[in-house]
């Protein structure tokens, strides 16, 4: 009689995927956690979970817990960044390669810049309130903290559509938004368990 090797073969198939997924950056608490968390909320796109969480140098050691944390921190690095990329667009000044490109903002875009890094340093509070909230195992608080900040960088975008411009940051609130949806979805994760 032979013996049955399909449990064997799917546990080696299963380890081979696990050991991919390793090479190429991302753990398995990384690759697990973001595949619960977008199964839990339709908001969740799992590869950018895992891209975006996978690259940060807490998520190696990091379990649930620490990757929610992860999460809101790299949400206070987006609208830090925003912040300063709207401190920037204020500050432009004459004299780039092109007439366009050198051209400093109007008042009405100057206006709304000024709004938006307001918002997005509101919005840089909130997601450390929120990785404050998580770290204090208080994971009810820390989702509120992050969808407020998601919130305040949605604003950002109906600034400038109120203004009759596109925004140069709404980039920067698509982001929030899906850095969000993966902190909350994952704290998520910790109050079900």
């Amino acid at each position: 009689m032979r013996p049955n090797t399909a449990p064997i073969a799917r546990l080696l198939a299963a380890a081979a995927v696990a050991l991919g997924c390793l090479a190429v950056g991302a753990s398995a608490t990384v690759v697990t956690t973001c595949r619960a968390a977008a199964d839990s909320d339709a908001r969740v796109d799992y590869s950018f979970c895992v891209a975006e969480l996978g690259n940060h140098r807490e998520s190696p050691d990091a379990d649930t817990w620490g990757l929610a944390k992860v999460a809101a921190l790299t949400g206070v690095n987006n609208a830090d960044d925003a912040v300063y990329d709207a401190k920037a667009l204020v500050a432009k000044q004459p004299g780039g390669p092109t007439r366009a490109a050198a051209r400093p903002p109007d008042a009405r875009k100057r206006a709304a810049l000024g709004q938006c890094r307001r918002l997005y340093f509101d919005a840089e509070l909130a997601f450390a309130g929120a990785y404050d909230e998580i770290n204090a195992r208080e994971y009810a608080a820390g989702k509120e903290m992050a969808a407020e900040a998601v919130a305040l960088a949605r604003r950002c975008d109906d600034v400038f559509a109120e203004a009759g411009i596109p925004s140069p940051l709404a980039w920067r609130g698509v982001y929030a938004a899906r850095i969000g949806a993966v902190c909350t979805a994952i704290a998520g994760l910790i109050n079900i368990k």
